[in-house]
Parts: structure tokens; sequence; C-alpha cells
């Protein structure tokens, strides 16, 4: 699909609007790619040769947390019903000092040892996190031509986050697009970035992104709001990030993952105001691909601009959640 059409139908009537979006998806689709049955989408590509690549990268065992705080001063402000993760005590360094334990685990035995617990309750997507293939649906039906309604209030009985969840080691690349198309500075909120974008910052840097791969967008984004030290409206306020005209590039390039260290991974605000978060349904939905949102690049695209090297073994399962429409998850890249 050309530049021109994508400009005019983004620009055109509601039903043109949807009309596009419905051709990407088609274009792109995955659907019986891997079979009837498959619930990985694109992470049937990161297979032995992808993790092969990615412990190859490693050089000097130096490891990067890509992961937000989980905290009472995460980013979430509500939007969606989402929260920040509540932190609770079940036994604490007071009921140590009180002898308040007192259950049937600790009464009557020995009174020099005690153990602390707590417990979290958070929205699955509160800080960096995976999108499951059952998080996004389009007209009724989710990934791989699965209905909506397999999804009931007790989680997701296909697609599930938990499929993913021995699957998400693979070589990592990073694209840091500040330094590439901006002098280092973060790309401006609502800019779009497209596929000629990313084939020229992966060919600036020197690296290859090759089929099985994760790919990790840097756009500055985050690096804004902490910088600032005030989230304000980082969550679903306007911010940079992928184009529809990205679809097809990476579709050709057969990655993984994409994870993005912004709120919607999209850019903001949509490029079809008719049609909410159109790259989530040609991603998610149509071509299965393991997306990312509110990943923390910034410290690892420095080491990377220091060496010079911007590919590394990248692990980042998800927590297996039983029927879970998406995971919290803490990635480490390993250089």
């Amino acid at each position: 699909m050309t530049s021109t059409r994508l400009d005019a139908a983004r620009k055109g009537t509601p039903r043109e609007q949807l009309d596009l979006v419905r051709e990407l998806a088609a274009a792109h689709s995955n659907w019986g790619r891997w079979g009837a049955d498959d619930e990985l989408g694109t992470l049937n590509l990161a297979d032995a040769r992808a993790v092969g690549r990615g412990a190859a990268s490693v050089l000097d065992g130096r490891v990067f947390s890509l992961a937000l705080p989980l905290g009472q001063d995460g980013p979430q402000n509500g939007t969606l019903g989402r929260f920040n993760p509540v932190h609770l005590m079940l036994r604490d360094g007071g009921d140590v000092v009180t002898g308040a334990m007192v259950d049937d685990f600790y009464d009557g035995r020995d009174r020099h040892m005690r153990g602390t617990d707590g417990l979290v309750i958070l929205p699955l997507q509160a800080g960096t996190h995976w999108d499951a293939l059952s998080h996004v649906m389009f007209e009724g039906r989710m990934y791989n031509d699965r209905p909506a309604a397999e999804v009931s209030s007790r989680g997701a009985r296909r697609n599930a986050i938990s499929r993913a969840a021995a699957h998400v080691v693979t070589r990592g690349v990073l694209l840091d697009l500040p330094r590439h198309l901006n002098d280092g500075r973060p790309l401006a909120p609502g800019r779009s970035v497209g596929a000629d974008e990313l084939r020229s910052c992966a060919r600036a840097q020197g690296c290859e992104v090759e089929e099985g791969d994760a790919l990790l967008i840097r756009t500055g984004h985050l690096q804004r709001y902490r910088s600032a030290g005030a989230w304000s409206d980082y969550v679903a306020g306007p911010a940079p990030g992928l184009s529809l005209d990205s679809a097809h590039w990476l579709a050709e390039r057969g990655v993984a993952a994409v994870a993005v260290d912004t709120w919607a991974a999209e850019v903001l605000p949509n490029e079809t105001p008719a049609v909410m978060q159109p790259l989530h349904i040609v991603l998610v939905w149509s071509m299965g691909l393991l997306l990312g949102e509110m990943f923390a690049l910034d410290e690892l695209a420095e080491d990377c601009a220091r060496d010079g090297r911007y590919t590394f073994l990248f692990s980042a399962p998800p927590l297996p959640f039983d029927g879970g429409v998406a995971s919290p998850v803490n990635p480490v890249a390993v250089k």
C-alpha cells in the first residue's frame, strides 16, 4: 500500500478509515499460518536459531532491566479503569516485634524465626507489560478467528498470555530513534514513525533486523516524563509512536515481538480518528504479534551508544496468569 493511499484513507470518511484498517489487517494476517490451534502468533518465529543469535550477542555479561518500578508512583491515572499497583503486607516487622504472629504455621514453634509476607493488587497493564493476543478485539473476533466470547469474566480461554510463558527469549534489537532522527532529543508528541525511518535507523546503527528478533523501539517519550518528575498525560496523551505505515516492514522482517517506551506503542492521537488503535488491530489482532508497552529503554540506549552494539540477548517471559489478557514483565537485555 502506497504512502499516498495511506494518507488519503487516513484523512477520509469514517468508512474509508475503517476500510483502510480492514485492508491492512487482511494484507498482514497470520490467521491459520501456524495452524487453526495456534495461540502464539509471531512468537513461533523466535525459534532455536533466534535464541542462538541472542546468546551469541552476549560479550560482556552486562544486564539491563527494562521495567518501570511497580509502585504507587507509577504512570496510571485511572484511564480504562487502570490504577497503580497496591502493595499490602500480610505480615510485617511490627508483627514480629509485638509477637502478633500466632497463626497455625508459627504457633508453638521456635520463636526465633519469623517471616514477612505481602500481596499486590494491580491491573495486568499497570506498568511495563505485554499485551496478550486475547487483548485486542475487532468486529467481534480476536487473533486466529476466535470469537470475543472466548474471553469471559474468568479470563481468556484462548490466546491467553500464559501460552507465551516459555517463548519470549530471543535476540533483541534496539532502534534508538531520538539519536537517529532528533539529535538525541525525545521525539515530539504526535510524531509518527514509519517503515522508512525504522529501516534507516537500523542501517545507521549497523544492525539488521532478522526473523524471530524482538524489536525494541525507543522514542524518548518515557524519558521526557521521568525527567520532569510527573506523569501528567503520559497515559493516553499525545505521544510519538509507530505509524500504520510501519506494519509492512515489521511483517517483512518477521519480528517475533515489538516493545516501545510509550503507553500505546502506536502514535497518539490515532491516525484514524474513526477507528481506535488501528495499529493494534493490524499487529496484535491480525498478525498475532506480541506487543509491549511502557518499556524503560533509556539506560540500555546509553550503553548501546557507547559501545556501538545494538543487539543483545533478550528475555521477557510473561507471568503465566491463567486466562490473562496481559502480563506485567521485568524484561532484561544481556550484552
